[in-house]
């Protein structure tokens, strides 16, 4: 099984991004599957993710109204829509599969994932 993320890149505040992450070894429809973050110094931080089954989705707070996690089932592909960035979104940018049996209540628990991909930089200019 392997991840692999991209898209990340140098953006202006205000910019956009659409993050991806190509999946192989797995099918990608069956898993529930999200995105993290991480910064220098700080824990592996919750952003969005998809259930499975019924594809509901769920944001933290920060990217609520400006990102938009969404999957591509025959491309195997996870995408990151990222609108409106601003200078505290700089981060590696993670996607990783949720673990079975995984609960509602912990959808945002890092400890919950698996398969974690390499990431991508995400750097937001002022």
């Amino acid at each position: 099984v392997q991840l692999q993320a991209s898209g990340g890149g140098l953006v202006q505040e205000g910019g956009s991004l659409r993050l991806s992450c190509a999946a192989s070894g797995l099918t990608f429809s069956r898993q529930g599957k999200g995105w993290f973050r991480q910064t220098p110094g700080k824990e592996r931080e919750f952003v969005a993710t998809i259930r499975w089954p019924g594809g509901h989705t769920y944001y933290a707070d920060f990217a609520k109204g400006r990102f938009t996690i969404s999957s591509d089932n025959a491309e195997n592909t996870l995408y990151l829509q990222m609108n409106d960035l601003k200078p505290e979104d700089t981060a590696v940018y993670y996607c990783a599969t949720v673990r079975a049996g995984t609960i509602l209540s912990s959808i945002r628990d890092v400890r919950r994932y698996e398969n974690w991909g390499q990431g991508t930089l995400v750097t937001v200019s002022s």
